[in-house]
């Protein structure tokens, strides 16, 4: 059950959070930590830390780190490393869908010689 929350919470936090890594940070704070309390504070600010030295995006990093403490293991942190990326790969896979659907339309081209 555990696993399943993780994943709609990290799919929440990738889908409705703009501006990188970084402005994801206030919103996990407000969810793992505040709200459903899977991590303390503390942890947490040991996650950003090592987050911020290990090589990737930070959201990511965190994610991972965040899944494999609470969701037991490599399972955990492969879930919630999906989840996190999950809202803008499939965001990016509609816009080249509708690209090459469009790509003929001369508002389309013109929009992107500009």
């Amino acid at each position: 059950m555990i696993l399943i929350s993780l994943f709609l919470v990290f799919l929440f936090i990738g889908a409705y959070n703009f501006g990188g890594g970084y402005a994801m940070i206030p919103l996990i704070i407000s969810l793992v930590v505040d709200k459903y309390a899977w991590i303390g504070m503390n942890d947490f600010i040991n996650f950003v830390t090592i987050s911020q030295m290990t090589p990737g995006p930070i959201a990511i990093n965190l994610a991972t780190f965040v899944g494999y403490t609470v969701g037991n293991g490599v399972l955990g942190s492969i879930i919630t490393t999906i989840a996190v990326v999950l809202p803008s790969f499939i965001l990016i896979t509609l816009i080249v869908f509708f690209m090459q659907k469009f790509k003929d339309n001369i508002h389309i081209k013109n929009f992107l010689l500009e």
